[in-house]
C-alpha cells in the first residue's frame, strides 16, 4: 500500500488540502509553497473557490438524483467541486485524466465505497459537462 504516500505529493491532493483548509479557515490566506505545479494548484484552488456557486449549480442541474450535496461529506464535495471546475475550465486536460487523477487523490481521503461512488459521479458529470 505504498501508493497512498506517493499520492500525497500529487497536485490534486494539494488542491483538495488547500480548499479544505480554506473552508475550515476562510480568513486565513492560502499559501502556495514552491512546487512544480504551483501555478496549476493555485489556478484550480482559486478558480474552484471563485466559481463555487456556478459549480454547485452545475452539479445540482446535472445529477441531483444521484447526489444530495447537503448530505455529502465535505471532503467528497471538495473533490467533486474541483474536478467539475476542471471539466468546465481546463479544456486542455482530458476528462479521463481529470477523473483518474482525482480518483487517485481521493484514495488518500476516502473509503473504498466513496471512491467508487466518486468515480461513477465524475464519469457521469464529465459526459454531461464536456460533450466532446
Amino acid at each position: 500500500m505504498t501508493h497512498k504516500t506517493d499520492n500525497n505529493s500529487s497536485p490534486r491532493v494539494k488542491v483538495i488540502q488547500k480548499i479544505y483548509g480554506y473552508l475550515l479557515n476562510p480568513d486565513q490566506e492560502i499559501v502556495y509553497p514552491k512546487n512544480q505545479y504551483k501555478k496549476y494548484i493555485k489556478d484550480v484552488v482559486s478558480g474552484t473557490l471563485e466559481r463555487i456557486d456556478l459549480i454547485e449549480e452545475t452539479i445540482e442541474k446535472n445529477i441531483s438524483d444521484d447526489i444530495n450535496l447537503k448530505k455529502t461529506d465535505k471532503i467528497l464535495k471538495i473533490i467533486l467541486f474541483s474536478a467539475v471546475f476542471e471539466f468546465m475550465f481546463k479544456h486542455n486536460t482530458p476528462k479521463k485524466v481529470i477523473i483518474s487523477e482525482y480518483v487517485g487523490a481521493s484514495e488518500f481521503f476516502l473509503e473504498k465505497a466513496q471512491i467508487s461512488y466518486l468515480n461513477a459521479i465524475l464519469d457521469k458529470l464529465s459526459k454531461l459537462i464536456r460533450k466532446e
